[in-house]
């Protein structure tokens, strides 16, 4: 009897371990189901890290019996970890999809291409062998397999490129796309993805914080300082990242990802104003109509002409392209593809410029060492890219990308996930040892400040015709070519021009010429500094003739330009004796200018005397704090300083100066109608308005 009551308790409870298991098994197949579900609609937008947590849990709730399922979330999960380049899991996960034998042509290219992301050259080979088999016709395929047979003979030969890690720009998350910016270089803008950025939640794409801008600035002692968030409108809660300056350094463009929890967001292009020393909050950019497409990356060219940028929209090669629009007074239109050879069937992103005018791109699409490759694109007397390959270690197993450059030295920065089993990005520098030679000039007004408003066209007799962007302190810079003769002239409105000529001489080593760019006012006294006469007489001393020879070639560069030429004296002396010093003074200078070309009726010799002190300008108080703008000079002004400072006053009054009085002499005829026509311009696809410049004038 106890022995059946013992077997009857025993049966319950074999029911109630059958019914437990058949509960669990269908909640897991209900859990699985869900998990399945959310990351389907994850992965629909774009959220692929929230989607891979997603598979990846229903795989581990699948059953191993259950081979087929078992298979296809690892294609899932595989899918994911590849599009965030976490590519060691994603061969992980590639390789499991081939063991539950769900595998296709397709997964062993994928396979083969994280591979090579992690440098394992050998095995990523005997993929693409597999995947040519299977797909012999798939564009890229070939050119994988072919890419993996030399890879490793290609980073072993290496180049001369020096690269460092850069840690104090670095943080334990992505940093990357870094931007040099101000007069020397000595400000980096980059994007990370650090504890600090704003916000609280994590990115569904990428399982981090949303990126935002940070900057390190560089000390007097080439120290850079610990990276911060740019505090104003610029930085949100959404992903901005890859800053790009304009030409003039006012406008910031940069890539922002907003989000939206029930449909796809795709990346847009927006464009901050820098306004008090903050930059604004970013506006997008109406590039095209397209609400279905990326528009990312974005670089301007070194005129500041146009924008290039990266996108998926319709027309292009496939996956990724490089595209540009001219920019126009702050608008947009037309964009362009740039074609072959830059784009391919792969993708082509993190479009940048070295100020020589050298486009720098990254490619997954022209084979290379694995991942986005750097690529350089040079344009030739045919008028089309060529591209070069620069080599490891710029290039590695990872991605490569994100350069920006110091001034026109081959150094800088850029940004690579190499090494990093997270896939995550870091801040790198670089530099290629050379010889180069380069022009560095200033643009600023006479007695004045510098002038960002100007304008530099450069022309060679090697055919070199190219207008300069001028930086925010008038300075500018040029990469030029031994052997060639330049003519720089620089135009400001309000201002007469400056011309300035070198001859570039081959060199050892690197070589860097400087040069003034001085321009007269059209509206105020122009100072002709270091002219100097004999005591109490007007005749010019020998020292005089270097000021006096560069009046001449300034009214040689300008020949439409009449002057006022006024002599002024101090207030000591009767008035009747200074007037007739100083016109016999300013009688003198126009002789000399006459004996040396210059027509005399485009001269005009005022002595003043003491009846017009100086009025003081802002520039010259910084030479002399106790003075202030708009002073003037006066006989009683003077008086009240002390006898140091008086002295001092009554130099600044004795002085000689131009004024412009005309800019149209010689241009009409005796009817008043202008006796050179202009030449309507001849239409040009993309060449900028040219100047021309007699080099033998």
């Amino acid at each position: 009897m106890k022995h059946l009551r013992f077997r009857h308790i025993l049966h319950r409870r074999q029911k109630h371990v059958l019914l437990a298991i058949g509960i669990a098994v269908m909640l897991a197949a209900c859990g699985v189901d869900r998990n399945i579900k959310k990351g389907e609609k994850f992965l629909a937008l774009g959220e692929y890290y929230d989607a891979a947590v997603q598979f990846k849990t229903a795989y581990q709730r699948t059953s191993p019996k259950d081979r087929r399922q078992r298979g296809e979330l690892s294609l899932k999960m595989a899918d994911c970890y590849d599009r965030i380049s976490s590519s060691q899991r994603a061969v992980a996960a590639y390789r499991n999809a081939i063991r539950y034998k769900q595998d296709n042509g397709e997964t062993h290219r994928k396979l083969a291409e994280n591979l090579m992301k992690n440098g394992s050259y050998a095995e990523a080979l005997k993929e693409y062998h597999i995947a040519l088999d299977s797909l012999p016709d798939a564009p890229g395929i070939a050119q994988g397999l072919q890419a993996a047979g030399k890879a490793a003979a290609e980073k072993a030969h290496g180049s001369k490129y020096i690269v460092k890690r850069m840690d104090v720009f670095n943080s334990r998350r992505q940093d990357y796309s870094p931007m040099l910016a101000g007069d020397k270089s000595e400000q980096l803008y980059f994007t990370s993805t650090r504890n600090e950025a704003k916000g609280d939640g994590l990115s569904g794409i990428t399982g981090v914080k949303a990126g935002d801008i940070f900057l390190s600035e560089k000390d007097e002692k080439g120290k850079w300082s610990p990276p911060k968030a740019i505090e104003s409108g610029l930085n949100t809660e959404a992903d901005e990242g890859t800053p790009a300056l304009s030409a003039d350094g006012r406008e910031m463009y940069i890539t922002q990802c907003l989000t939206d929890p029930s449909y796809p967001r795709y990346a847009q292009i927006a464009v901050s104003n820098r306004s008090d020393a903050a930059w604004g909050k970013a506006t997008k950019l109406e590039i095209s109509r397209d609400t279905l497409s990326s528009f990312a990356h974005p670089a301007v060219s070194p005129d500041g002409n146009w924008l290039y940028f990266t996108s998926d929209m319709p027309g292009g090669k496939g996956g990724l392209d490089i595209w540009r629009v001219r920019l126009t007074g702050g608008t947009t239109g037309g964009a362009e593809n740039l074609g072959e050879p830059v784009n391919t069937p792969g993708d082509e992103e993190f479009p940048t410029f070295r100020p020589n005018g050298d486009l720098y791109f990254s490619s997954n699409g022209h084979g290379g060492l694995g991942g986005l490759d750097i690529y350089i694109a040079k344009v030739g007397s045919d008028r089309r890219y060529h591209l070069e390959h620069p080599g490891y270690p710029l290039n590695s197993q990872g991605d490569d990308f994100g350069m920006t450059f110091e001034g026109l030295h081959n150094r800088g920065f850029f940004s690579s996930n190499r090494g990093d089993g997270r896939g995550w990005d870091h801040i790198y520098s670089f530099e290629l040892p050379e010889i180069i030679q380069t022009v560095k000039g200033w643009v600023y007004e006479r007695d004045g400040y510098e002038l960002p408003a100007a304008q530099v066209f450069m022309v060679g007799d090697d055919g070199t015709n190219r207008k300069l962007a001028v930086k925010g302190d008038g300075s500018f810079e040029q990469e030029i070519q031994p052997g060639v003769n330049y003519v720089l002239l620089a135009t400001c409105s309000g201002h007469l021009n400056h011309k300035e000529e070198i001859r570039v001489s081959p060199v050892e080593a690197s070589r860097e010429y400087t040069l003034q760019f001085p321009l007269a006012g059209l509206h105020v006294p122009v100072l002709i500094d270091n002219i100097f006469y004999d005591f109490d007489k007007a005749t010019l001393r020998p020292e005089s003739e270097k000021a006096l020879n560069e009046l001449v070639k300034l009214l040689d560069e300008n020949p439409n330009v009449t002057i006022e030429l006024s002599a002024h004296t101090d207030y000591i002396g009767s008035a009747e004796y200074n007037k007739r010093l100083s016109q016999r003074r300013a009688d003198a200078v126009v002789a000399y200018l006459t004996a040396h070309g210059i027509a005399r009726d485009r001269l005009t010799p005022v002595g003043y005397g003491k009846e017009r002190p100086k009025k003081i300008r802002k520039k010259l108080t910084e030479k002399y704090p106790w003075l202030k703008e708009n002073d003037v000079l006066t006989e009683d002004f003077i008086r009240k300083l002390d006898k140091e400072k008086q002295e001092t006053a009554n130099q600044l009054n004795r002085r000689t100066e131009f004024t412009v009085l005309r800019t149209t002499y010689g241009m009409f005829d005796e009817k008043g109608n202008l006796k050179q026509q202009p030449k309507p311009k001849a239409k040009k696809d993309d060449a900028d308005d040219e100047i021309i410049i007699d080099l033998n004038s």
